[in-house]
């Protein structure tokens, strides 16, 4: 057996800053992730646990955990004595960085809905964490993540949304998360961290608005705010007319161009 990385890694240099991913098929026949980094490369897994692991017969910790919160206010009809231990938070903490890798992995291939998936899951594991850890220290370590994590999983909606050529529901998920973003408490550490994430998103959200037909509503609307806001009142009586005689039927969706970070 060749157990030298080498002969993997030949003809694909590390390059730092940039997120170099590849699909393979393992040995197993199943698809897999590589990514690129400077000592070798990570191999995920495209579904369940990124190291193919099931932890305590689960397809996560989180899950397992979330079954036994379940079992707890079974049981005793609350949930007001079930914790999380240290060392528990600790793995939990473990198996979020495995989904960040995947998720980042698969928002460079494009693989939108499955960053959808894996982001929505440390979401969750998030809130787990915070409501449920003995230790104050554990119960606030993951929450500085939360704003970009809330970030990925609107970009993954949208841009999911977007490739199909549904421009609409692109651009409500982007809304619904600026408005997530926004509603985050205000005075919570490292708060300002928030202004990245919100300025990617309405960055986005340009975006959005720009793919779009000509013709579709959000797109007007969006130029007669901008002319009222101009005093440009020939131009915002044009748009109204335009509101509303807009044709029932929309557009053929216009070729997608996406940016990513």
């Amino acid at each position: 057996m060749i157990r030298d990385l080498r002969t993997i890694l030949e003809g694909w240099e590390y390059e730092p800053g940039k997120i170099s991913v590849r699909k393979i098929i393992g040995r197993d026949g199943r698809e897999k992730i590589q990514t690129r980094i400077d000592l070798g490369v990570l191999q995920l897994e495209y579904t369940g646990r990124p190291d193919g692991q099931r932890p305590r017969g689960h397809e996560s910790l989180l899950d397992y955990h979330e079954q036994r919160l379940r079992e707890h206010a079974e049981t005793c009809g609350h949930d007001e004595d079930f914790v999380l231990s240290p060392e528990d938070c600790r793995e939990l903490r473990h198996e979020a960085y495995l989904y960040y890798q995947r998720y980042l992995s698969l928002f460079v291939l494009e693989e939108f809905d499955g960053v959808e998936r894996d982001t929505a899951r440390n979401l969750r594991l998030i809130d787990l964490c915070e409501r449920y850890a003995a230790a104050e220290a554990d119960r606030g370590a993951l929450g500085r993540q939360r704003a970009y994590v809330m970030m990925m999983y609107a970009r993954g909606r949208a841009f999911g949304a977007l490739r199909d050529g549904r421009y609409e529901q692109a651009l409500r998920f982007a809304d619904e998360g600026i408005a997530s973003l926004d509603a985050l408490p205000g005075d919570e550490p490292d708060s300002d961290r928030h202004a990245s994430e919100l300025k990617t998103l309405r960055g986005l959200r340009l975006e959005i608005l720009k793919e779009m037909p000509d013709n579709a509503p959000p797109k007007l609307e969006s130029e007669l705010a901008q002319a009222l806001a101009c005093e440009d009142y020939e131009r915002a009586a044009e748009l109204r007319d335009m509101l509303n005689l807009r044709p029932t039927v929309p557009a053929s969706p216009a070729p997608v161009r996406r940016s990513q970070r």
